[in-house]
């Protein structure tokens, strides 16, 4: 298998850390709003990525997490005169109601900041200790000048960055570089803990480095994935952090996927085109969905129009077709739902998904199998071997996507009915 590594910006043959075991880490929202639909880009993909490597027989631990203490938090508390925790509990289970009406497979860890604050703190303090970080009235910031080859995944050269540009909370004139970022506020606003420079809450970059620390070895992992909006600051600044801990850019490989467009253009708030994912997924349903999603290859941006989405529901609906016509044809001569599949049709589609998670390509063989059982339903001598087997394969290459294609289950009594009618006709 084959995966494009932003850090070295180039294709890489991937390979694992521990044998037979992968690892992921995919960083997840910050929970004050419903998920829009570019949130769901890397939950869909990364499933997909590890989907295919528990195909290919590895054992996956994937982490997932959830911000759930931010400023933006605060504001929407004190706007709708609730706490934080009410309203990141809200949103995080809307979250997961997106998950499971995707037909996303739950990750094997969501942690969240809240759970995790010794653990910061601790972290924090080692970075103090070591000299990589440092207190100011209170807040602790990170000294970037503290690692050689800070901006090796952004690409983003020091000289280039300007004030605030790598920081998520104000403060320049405390800091002793304006690359600096904050690992600890100082606070008076919101949700507060103790620490030994302040009470206070942590800055957003150190959050996943320190859940990646306590769920893996030596932190360390195979896969860290996330959106091209998180590429700079935030994961260049975990890797900071990560070097000046234990001397290593926390994961081997570094895969980003693009954004959404709607009609060409940037989805945002302020040009008021967001779409909401629970919305699209009821409208449209989760098949649709999420061909759309991997419709395109996830380094590239999504075009998200009426004209794509019509294309996508058309491509779907053949599949469906093939799956229910199939599906009745094996019922009515009673053969087996759950054959085996033709074990090279479904390797193949792996082996086209692990030239760089090529999806766009690997629908390709979805409905090249859906031509393949076209053919059989239109034979006038079926052969019901075949079929049993295409049938399944079509199913297992199905589950490597995600998808959540169903059909109809006849009682006996409409098999019989089925079967005398078929009788009439002829």
């Amino acid at each position: 298998m084959k995966v494009f590594n932003t850090l070295t910006n180039q294709k890489e043959n991937f390979e694992v850390l521990r044998e037979g075991k992968g690892s992921m880490y995919v960083c997840g929202p910050t929970v004050y709003d419903h998920a829009h639909i570019g949130n769901t880009r890397p939950m869909i993909v990364f499933d997909v990525l590890r989907r295919l490597l528990e195909y290919r027989g590895y054992e996956v631990t994937y982490v997932s997490n959830y911000t759930d203490v931010d400023d933006k938090i605060i504001r929407k508390a004190k706007q709708e005169g609730k706490s934080e925790a009410e309203i990141a509990n809200t949103y995080i289970a809307a979250y997961e109601k997106v998950r499971q009406d995707l037909n996303l497979k739950t990750p094997t860890y969501t942690p969240r900041v809240t759970e995790t604050m010794p653990a910061i703190i601790a972290f924090i303090a080692s970075l103090v200790e070591n000299g990589s970080a440092y207190v100011v009235d209170g807040d602790v910031y990170f000294r970037v000048s503290s690692v050689k080859d800070y901006g090796c995944l952004s690409g983003i050269r020091i000289e280039e960055l300007i004030e605030g540009a790598s920081e998520r909370v104000d403060g320049a004139e405390k800091k002793e570089s304006p690359l600096d970022f904050a690992l600890w506020k100082k606070t008076d606003e919101g949700i507060q803990w103790d620490s030994p420079w302040s009470k206070g809450r942590p800055g957003w970059h150190t959050e996943c480095v320190v859940m990646i620390n306590q769920l893996f070895e030596d932190g360390r992992i195979d896969i860290h994935g996330g959106g091209q909006d998180l590429k700079f600051p935030h994961h260049e600044n975990e890797i900071a952090q990560s070097m000046a801990y234990h001397q290593h850019k926390i994961a081997n490989y570094w895969m980003h996927n693009q954004m959404i467009n709607i009609n060409n253009e940037k989805m945002s708030k302020s040009l008021g085109n967001v779409k909401w994912a629970k919305d699209l997924v009821a409208e449209l349903g989760v098949n649709v969905y999420k061909w759309l999603m991997l419709s395109t290859h996830y380094r590239n941006p999504l075009n998200f129009t009426d004209d794509v989405v019509n294309n996508v529901k058309k491509e779907v609906a053949k599949v469906e077709r093939a799956i229910s016509q199939s599906a009745l044809q094996l019922q009515i001569r009673h053969l087996a739902l759950d054959a085996k599949p033709d074990r090279a049709v479904v390797d193949h589609l792996a082996e086209v998904l692990e030239d760089d998670l090529n999806t766009s390509n690997g629908l390709t063989c979805l409905l090249d199998e859906v031509k393949v059982l076209n053919t059989l339903l239109r034979q006038k001598e079926m052969d019901e071997q075949a079929l049993e087997t295409h049938f399944a394969s079509l199913q297992a290459m199905a589950a490597i996507f995600g998808f959540a294609f169903s059909y109809r289950q006849l009682s006996e009594e409409e098999i019989t009915l089925y079967t005398q009618w078929q009788a009439l006709k002829q």
